[in-house]
């Protein structure tokens, strides 16, 4: 063989190498921004109103001296996947000395809490154990070929790793199941930006049906939006239930599950989320 043509395949098969063990890794980006959330790192650096230095950074989160290092990697992670950037200051307001300190992105700015927008629910829902774990039973579940086992017949993986699924998990384990309302009407909130730069799409419409609208944030959106359109938001009895009526009195709640009926209307919106990815 040519030399060339050996250097050319050892350079493709170290190229394949590099990717396969960079889709290996991937879960240490995830798992490190899961991390910022449970410890509130956003909220921190945005609380202390200027760069915020590791030493700053680990006696705010009160982290053991013996575990600095740990979070310094933790945020050398989380600044390469850019959802936290680094700049320099003085060191002890000495000028002539310098010191890397950490500031927020336009991504950690979608996690702080006080904001109606905040992505940080959304973040810890879909990583929730609940939600991982199925994926380590996917081959299991695919390859399944027993059909006197009953996870073979259980839908998807969910179903197979918890017994029920994602509704009635959610209904059996009130934290997770409040959790994830929340982390819907999180990412609901964005489309505020969208609804109102392209409001003309509902012009004609008299009534609209939110299939699966959760706490009732798009719907309330849409309402305000479009003031004649009478909306009705279909979600799952326990999901409803308890909800205090909008200030509108276009937007009314009905407990009821979408695969038996929907209510009527001239337009029906069914938003596609991440969690059918999630959950095959």
């Amino acid at each position: 063989m040519h030399p060339f043509s050996r250097s050319q395949e050892a350079k493709e098969m170290f190229q394949a190498q590099s990717h396969l063990y960079n889709h290996t890794f991937n879960f240490i980006s995830s798992m490190s921004l899961k991390c910022a959330v449970q410890l509130r790192i956003p909220d921190v650096i945005y609380d202390h109103k200027r760069p915020m230095t590791l030493i700053d950074l680990a006696s705010k989160l009160r982290i053991h001296p013996s575990k600095a290092t740990c979070l310094y990697r933790l945020m050398r992670v989380l600044v390469h996947s850019g959802i936290f950037a680094e700049t320099v200051v003085p060191r002890d307001g000495k000028q002539e000395e310098e010191i890397k300190a950490y500031v927020l992105t336009p991504s950690s700015c979608l996690l702080l809490n006080d904001k109606a927008t905040g992505l940080s629910p959304f973040v810890a829902t879909m990583l929730d154990p609940a939600l991982v774990s199925p994926w380590h039973f996917l081959g299991d579940w695919l390859g399944g070929n027993n059909h006197e086992d009953c996870r073979d017949k259980l839908n998807n993986p969910f179903e197979a790793v918890h017994g029920v699924n994602i509704w009635d998990y959610g209904r059996k384990n009130p934290e997770f199941g409040n959790t994830f309302n929340t982390a819907m009407a999180g990412d609901c909130q964005l489309m505020n930006l969208v609804i109102k730069d392209y409001k003309e799409i509902f012009e004609g419409l008299n009534s609209l049906v939110d299939v699966g609208g959760g706490t009732g944030t798009m719907a309330r959106i849409i309402s305000e939006v479009c003031p004649g359109l009478k909306c009705t938001l279909l979600d799952l009895p326990h999901v409803v239930a308890g909800l205090p009526e909008s200030e509108s009195e276009n937007v009314k709640f009905v407990g009821g599950d979408m695969f038996e009926s929907i209510p009527s209307a001239d337009a029906i919106l069914l938003k596609v989320c991440t969690l059918g990815i999630a959950l095959l």
